[in-house]
């Protein structure tokens, strides 16, 4: 346990925090308060890393809630998203103070060398809730996180800074290779795991969504920009008041590429299929409409409904690897989430024809 003379900045267990620790976590991120007391409790079911709430007594300003977060499951488990970990600390070491988006402040991050371990002492947004996948969202809850979303892809549209960051943060060759094997290894497990659930039509979506990935994930076309990678209903936190404003969360997916996937894969994701039918267009001119307001202007909304769609299959590609590499024990509800992200996506790529886009001789 860390004592007074010492600050380990990585803890594993959120009993090792005593108000010492909090104390120095929190003035290395420009607070003053001196912590005397806390109580904490865990929050939140995430899949690849634990969240607890600290309640905090001391003297002098500062906040009297914070959030902990810190990785989660056995070692191996660990070793296969560590470079998640490893992004969403980098997010906000580097990246957080430049981007516009709307995320929780962060006065601690932290990871150890091997990326197996990490910590973050993060603003707590209560009584903001996350969203809720199968539950979905309304249409202007929808708009408003694109508008936010646009927080995150245009201070980094086409920008140098992409180049500079880590060799890690991008997409080569290689890379993509080894992730196209992931997820074909992963459509199969989902696909065994849901193989009650899942009729033949749906199943052959996925399996051809694989044999496309390779191709996807090194596409030419169209701007970069930086991306969230799991913009989805349960990584954002929704204000008390409806339609008010977003925050968003979990950077471990945190990504160079299409600022479409990040489009797509969260109104495909939040809105059951009839209302994204209704409603997709005038959400893509939102997020459009967005873009130009921050400064986009060498962008036009034929061009962005283009890459909406070219973005689709981030849908079942984030949702068949989230469901294969989850940390956390199988539940009912975690089944019912990725089951109805899936289906969600099948529809919409048969509606837009997605896979034509990607398909031999396109």
């Amino acid at each position: 346990m860390s004592g007074a003379g010492e600050f380990r900045p990585v803890v594993e267990d959120p009993a090792e925090v005593t108000p010492a620790w909090m104390t120095t976590a929190l003035r290395g991120g420009g607070e003053a308060l001196s912590v005397s007391a806390l109580a904490y409790e865990q929050i939140g079911t995430g899949q690849t890393g634990a969240c607890y709430r600290f309640h905090l007594q001391g003297e002098g300003a500062g906040p009297r809630t914070v959030i902990l977060k810190t990785a989660a499951g056995t070692l191996e488990q660990r070793a296969r998203v560590r470079r998640g970990y490893r992004a969403e600390v980098y997010f906000y070491q580097a990246l957080a103070d430049t981007a516009r988006i709307r995320t929780p402040r962060c006065w601690h991050a932290a990871m150890t060398d091997d990326a197996q371990a990490f910590t973050l002492v993060l603003e707590d947004a209560s009584p903001a809730t996350p969203g809720a996948q199968e539950r979905g969202c309304s249409s202007g809850q929808a708009a408003e996180a694109l508008r936010n979303l646009v927080g995150l892809h245009a201070p980094f549209w086409n920008s140098a800074i992409l180049d500079e960051g880590p060799s890690w943060l991008a997409t080569d060759a290689a890379r993509a290779a080894m992730l196209a094997q992931i997820h074909a290894t992963a459509t199969d497990r989902f696909i065994a795991r849901f193989e009650q659930q899942l009729d033949a039509a749906e199943t052959n979506v996925l399996r051809r969504v694989a044999e496309v990935v390779p191709r996807w994930l090194l596409d030419p076309q169209g701007p970069r920009s930086l991306l969230h990678g799991d913009y989805r209903l349960d990584n954002l936190l929704f204000p008390t008041a409806a339609d008010g404003p977003v925050m968003a969360v979990d950077w471990q997916t945190l990504d160079i590429g299409l600022p479409g996937r990040d489009l797509a894969y969260f109104i495909v994701t939040a809105l059951d299929t009839e209302q994204r039918r209704a409603s997709e267009a005038a959400l893509v001119q939102t997020y459009h409409d967005q873009l130009r307001a921050s400064g986009v202007r060498d962008y036009g909304l034929d061009a962005c409904r283009d890459d909406y769609r070219r973005g689709m299959l981030q849908a079942p590609f984030i949702t068949v690897i989230g469901c294969a590499l989850a940390t956390g024990e199988r539940s009912e509800s975690a089944d019912r989430m990725f089951l109805s992200m899936a289906r969600r996506a099948i529809h919409a790529i048969k509606d837009l024809e997605v896979l034509q886009l990607f398909s031999a001789g396109a």
